[in-house]
């Protein structure tokens, strides 16, 4: 062995005694990690099999890609793999600039007392739970709710709407509900990705003449920029998961043909109906479709803009 190899083990044991404690630590995460998170996936493989519930997984016969093939032959697969990608697009195209929007406003706001209600304000929703949410909802868009009798009063409507069980406004309804509940939480991550600009860029902007609007434009925009493209990495990635206890909570038999997506649809027919292998089959495919779009989307960015998550 070479005297430059044993002294690189040395010090690495030195270094490993020195840290021994942030080590423990590491390997108590590592195990909870690998108990929590990794070991269930093990039963990813009844997908590939015809399980029976009550019995082992390993006596189960193997049925190959036969769920994968019944999902995709399915009448349910166009208009939830529509439902899908509308609520997640929707929600990608106007619940990931809210956030940002919110944390430019309060950035540029001076008075720090009205700054804190509005932040306090904001982040409320997002404590609430979907059940009190649907709650609200239905309170308020029901043929004799607030909104009906609202719109009515000034006249835009002749007749009552229950919006929750037309099938055309329940996009607009799920979405707008995200949104609420979102924007002020998410934007505290950009408001902490501000913080951290160098106040000299404003003073140098404010002296070339630059005003409120050239100083987000050209300064606070680009300050955040890394920030907003590692979240969009992640966010794309997400874009098959339009949501679960929202749809279920607010859905109903009038509108299932715009509420069921593939996380409803999974839970409808691998849990509530018992069919296990069909279920996982098609969450084990929304899973692989995610991951590779996180991949897709972390290339491209690497590749032009040399930004990426790995």
């Amino acid at each position: 062995m070479k005297p430059t190899r044993k002294a690189a083990i040395t010090r690495r044991r030195k270094r490993f005694i020195k840290e021994r404690e942030l080590w423990i630590l590491f390997a108590i995460m590592l195990v909870w990690v690998g108990v929590i998170c990794y070991y269930p996936m093990y039963g990813l493989i009844i997908a590939f099999k015809q399980y029976v519930p009550g019995r082992s997984i390993q006596s189960a016969a193997w049925v190959g890609f036969k769920y994968f093939k019944q999902f995709f032959s399915s009448p349910d697969f166009p208009y939830v793999i529509r439902n899908t990608l509308v609520i997640s697009g929707l929600n990608l195209l106007f619940g990931f600039p809210a956030p940002i929007i919110l944390a430019v406003m309060l950035n540029e706001m001076r008075m720090r007392r009205t700054k804190r209600i509005i932040q306090t304000i904001s982040y409320l929703p997002h404590f609430i739970s979907w059940v009190v949410t649907a709650s609200l909802l239905f309170t308020l868009l029901n043929s004799e709710g607030l909104i009906n009798k609202f719109l009515l009063d000034i006249g835009l409507i002749d007749t009552r709407i229950n919006w929750l069980n037309d099938g055309q406004y329940f996009w607009g309804i799920l979405v707008t509900a995200n949104i609420w509940k979102n924007v002020g939480f998410s934007s505290i991550i950009f408001l902490s990705a501000m913080s951290g600009i160098d106040q000299e860029l404003y003073q140098a902007g404010a002296v070339d003449g630059l005003g409120r609007a050239g100083q987000i434009w050209h300064i606070t925009l680009p300050g955040i920029r890394v920030t907003v493209i590692l979240l969009g990495i992640l966010q794309l990635g997400s874009i098959l998961n339009a949501g679960f206890e929202q749809q279920l909570l607010l859905g109903n038999d009038l509108t299932r043909r715009y509420y069921e997506v593939i996380d409803t649809y999974a839970y409808k027919y691998g849990v509530q109906l018992g069919n296990y292998s069909y279920g996982t089959a098609v969450g084990l495919m929304k899973g692989l479709i995610s991951v590779s779009l996180v991949f897709l989307a972390n290339a491209l960015s690497r590749k032009t803009m040399d930004i990426a998550v790995i």
